[in-house]
């Protein structure tokens, strides 16, 4: 079996691939800062680095032996960008190439990149596919777009290059984060007993946890000649935020049968990203489409809070990345 490297393996989305890769029978490293904790399971085929994507010397050690890269690793989210925005830059843009060189060089063979949807920003068209403009409406979209060419300058037949620009995810992970929002609305309704959506016009993509892990799973098996030098978006369900609203509150009313006088309100935003993306070129090259729905997404994280996973989620900084990040810069 092939051994994977994942940045920001230990962040939502890589606590949950790492740990379905080793069961597979993968050998993964991690290779993240830690710096929403980790929790990561012990297991024989697992290393962890507990170190920074700009620190590249240390990157390039981690890669010898390493099949594919699978980069995850950012800062995540416009909130918490913009906190520091010199700083984000240099470990959302600035180190970007040089780990693709790194990891060239060290013999790996396949490299995987996370960018974003919300590169698309504000689009009035029916579907948005991946010919689609780049409209970043932020400093943390324009970055993840800009470091699309940046991989693709390094494509070649013994380097196998490939972006996947996701929907927002939802749903349960170890390492939770309810700044996301299907997840926000269902911490809120199940916590705080009442919705309140920003907006509620704006079209969202979303796409369920297990969709997105499913999908890293299958880009390091699929053909090379399939992946070499694409951008695939990677989306399902295309809502209104005040819809996803709507569906959370009837799920959780029927999850917690007491909390049947849930009400939604709206108030007004400055986030105008709307965008409806199209998914119909990853299901035509790789057979990909997505199973698990936003409903599923709402029933597990009420299936979590039962089961007693979640705590203190709406003043736990671990569950906000930008809360955590703001705690970390003041101490």
């Amino acid at each position: 079996m092939q051994h994977v490297l994942i940045t920001g393996g230990a962040g939502y989305v890589g606590t949950l691939l790492t740990q379905q890769l080793l069961d597979e029978g993968y050998t993964v490293s991690v290779y993240d800062t830690m710096y929403y904790g980790c929790f990561l399971p012990s297991h024989p085929r697992l290393t962890t680095y507990e170190a920074d994507i700009r620190d590249t010397e240390k990157f390039a050690e981690a890669c010898q032996g390493v099949d594919t890269v699978i980069h995850l690793a950012c800062i995540s989210n416009d909130p918490s960008f913009e906190l520091d925005e010199d700083l984000s830059k240099t470990i959302n843009y600035d180190c970007f190439e040089p780990m693709v060189v790194a990891a060239k060089k060290a013999g790996v063979t396949r490299f995987v990149y996370a960018s974003s949807s919300s590169v698309y920003g504000v689009s009035e068209q029916p579907d948005v596919t991946e010919e689609h403009p780049l409209l970043p409406l932020t400093l943390y979209n324009k970055f993840k777009g800009m470091c699309e060419p940046l991989l693709f300058k390094h494509q070649d037949e013994n380097f196998v290059c490939v972006t996947i620009r996701p929907a927002t995810i939802c749903g349960y992970s170890p390492r939770m984060r309810f700044d996301l929002s299907v997840n926000i609305l269902t911490n809120h309704a199940i916590n705080n007993n009442k919705i309140t959506v920003f907006g509620g016009s704006q079209l969202r993509p979303n796409l369920h946890i297990q969709d997105m892990c499913d999908l890293y799973k299958l880009l390091l098996t699929v053909s090379s000649e399939k992946i070499a030098g694409q951008t695939f978006n990677a989306g399902y369900q295309n809502l209104s935020i005040m819809r996803i609203a709507e569906i959370v509150r009837d799920i959780v009313q029927e999850e917690f049968p007491e909390k049947k006088d849930l009400e939604i309100t709206s108030t007004t935003t400055d986030d105008i990203r709307s965008y409806h993306i199209n998914s119909d070129k990853i299901a035509r090259h790789l057979g990909f489409k997505a199973t698990h729905t936003i409903e599923d997404a709402v029933r597990d994280l009420c299936q979590a809070f039962k089961a007693g996973k979640l705590k203190d989620t709406l003043t736990n900084e671990l569950f906000f990345n930008v809360r955590s990040l703001n705690g970390k810069q003041a101490a």
